[in-house]
């Protein structure tokens, strides 16, 4: 058996970033389609973006890889500056810079955010920021990262939810200056890794909104983000239905196909009818979140219903194949181990169950 060094590790993960497919959808124009035309993007509706994650998916690839900007962007966008958003997103929108690294969770909090440790203390016209963040996708390929850090002790605070602060750092000179990221091997090659963070300076400039406003503004993000991911998973729920489909009317097993079998045939119409369900939340969900109409509660019920019909649907292609589900040929296995993620990530399914029998049911808070 052998193993490898944290540096090999650290170029396995680089030389695998699919960096011309994320430079194609750049030039496409696809990566700027939430940004108003006047900074140079494309100006489209959040159902646009989600249809674009979709659609990348369901052709068999994965869009992870990319999807951080239509989501991180949002929040410089609705409640960045205007000097901001003039600085830095005609500059996404061309690819010029990638925003795709969301420093959020950290080691000891994980998804109680309010109890984040990453701490900023203003000087002068800078923070020095100093902490760590895990599980921060693809900082390794990116020039900027949002970066959620308390700038005020969280015992000073009325609420656990005030004193957190949202700042745009640079990684370019960042890197080795103040910042040090290594990969993190995982089942799936989502290019994740931990962030360390030592007397990084933040230009005071970079602060995003109004500082000790930083979780209401990454909660308003997040809502775009659970549309959005809930829409690859749909897209990876009909591309694993359909592999499973034409499979089933292939083969052919005792001179007749085994589609024909209601073993086969039900769970597939099942699956089938599961994704139809969470593509119409999704749909709700996207046009009140573009509406400007609260969407907590739809946003994450599209999210879960869709990881868990993307789940139901790929074991269900990996029954139909029998044997060959496991063969990498089929790229089912891949597909398979890639949508389990979404039952985990970026929200647990617990946490969404949790939110939705208080915020919506009006229970007592289960955790």
């Amino acid at each position: 058996m052998t193993t490898s060094t944290p540096q090999e590790s650290d170029e396995r993960f680089m030389v695998s970033y699919p960096t011309e497919f994320v430079r194609a959808l750049n030039e496409a124009g696809f990566l700027g389609a939430l940004i108003p035309e006047e900074y140079g993007g494309s100006g489209m509706p959040l159902r646009a973006a989600a249809v674009i994650l979709e659609e990348i998916n369901a052709s068999g690839c994965v869009a992870s890889a990319a999807h951080a900007p239509m989501y991180i962007m949002g929040t410089l966008l609705r409640h960045g500056s205007e000097e901001q958003k003039r600085r830095y997103l005609p500059r996404i929108a061309s690819g010029e810079l990638r925003l795709q690294a969301f420093g959020v969770t950290e080691p000891t909090s994980g998804s109680d955010t309010t109890q984040l440790k990453t701490r900023a203390v203003r000087k002068g016209d800078v923070y020095v920021v100093n902490g760590q963040k895990v599980w921060t996708s693809r900082a390794l390929h990116s020039d900027l990262m949002l970066l959620l850090v308390r700038t005020t002790p969280l015992e000073e605070c009325r609420k656990k939810t005030d004193g957190l602060s949202t700042l745009l750092g640079g990684l370019r000179t960042a890197k080795g200056n103040g910042i040090e990221i290594r990969s993190i091997a995982a089942m799936i090659n989502h290019n994740t890794t931990e962030v360390f963070i030592e007397n990084l300076e933040v230009p005071v400039a970079n602060l995003v909104g109004e500082e000790g406003k930083g979780f209401r503004y990454i909660l308003d993000g997040m809502n775009a983000e659970r549309i959005l991911v809930a829409q690859e998973c749909i897209g990876d729920g009909r591309w694993l239905l359909k592999k499973a489909v034409d499979y089933a009317n292939e083969r052919q097993v005792f001179g007749r196909p085994i589609g024909q079998n209601q073993r086969i045939q039900f769970p597939l119409a099942r699956a089938d009818m599961e994704l139809e369900a969470a593509d119409l939340m999704a749909r709700k969900a996207a046009a009140l979140f573009q509406a400007g109409q609260p969407c907590g509660a739809e946003a994450n019920m599209a999210k879960l219903l869709a990881s868990e019909a993307t789940w139901h649907a790929a074991d269900t292609a990996m029954q139909t194949h029998g044997g060959f589900g496991f063969a990498q040929e089929y790229d089912v296995e891949r597909k398979w181990r890639e949508v389990r993620i979404y039952q985990t990530a970026p929200i647990s399914t617990n946490f969404i169950l949790g939110y939705l029998g208080e915020h919506v049911l009006g229970l007592r808070r289960s955790y």
